[in-house]
């Protein structure tokens, strides 16, 4: 099924912070697509930086896992964890579709997005144990810093209701 959705821009995530009174600060760089282009460019930005993997399990069932960036995931064995079939990365045109990001570009924000639900959210354990999380406001070309407990706010103002999982 392909329904392609108008996803939000970066200010009307803002504005869905503002919404939430959740306070957020974003640094601009260039461009990155890899945790290791992400951290030549970063500079001193506070907190938990972190990766994410956009799945879908052999029943077809979408997932987002979100973990620090240094996180070792298997995927052969994370499915266990997390109560999934068999997992591998979701296409980019079903990123698209879902999430409304591109490769690169993943990010828990983009849960704004996903107004149908279609996917679940899984955060590491250890992720969540810092007190400042960070990720892509939907594009790659800048850094928006959130308070751990605030992501969860914003994720469940998205109707997702996210699992904190021990994913190592």
């Amino acid at each position: 099924m392909d329904i392609r959705i108008t996803p939000c821009s970066r200010d009307e995530l803002f504005h869905r912070f503002a919404e939430l009174g959740i306070q957020v600060s974003t640094t601009e760089h260039a461009p990155v697509f890899t945790v290791e282009e992400a951290q030549t460019l970063r500079g001193e930005i506070p907190g938990g930086h972190c990766k994410n993997l956009f799945l879908k399990d052999k029943k077809g069932t979408l997932w987002l896992v979100v973990a620090l960036e240094d996180a070792q995931i298997d995927l052969k064995s994370l499915h266990h964890k997390i109560g999934a079939a068999r997992l591998s990365f979701g296409s980019a045109e079903l990123l698209e579709e879902v999430l409304g990001v591109k490769p690169g570009s993943v990010t828990p924000f983009a849960l704004i997005n996903d107004r149908s639900n279609r996917v679940k959210v899984v955060l590491d354990a250890q992720m969540m144990e810092h007190e400042l999380l960070n990720y892509h406001p939907l594009q790659n070309n800048a850094t928006t810093t959130i308070a751990a407990k605030d992501l969860l706010r914003f994720i469940r103002s998205c109707g997702h209701d996210p699992m904190v999982v021990e994913i190592r």
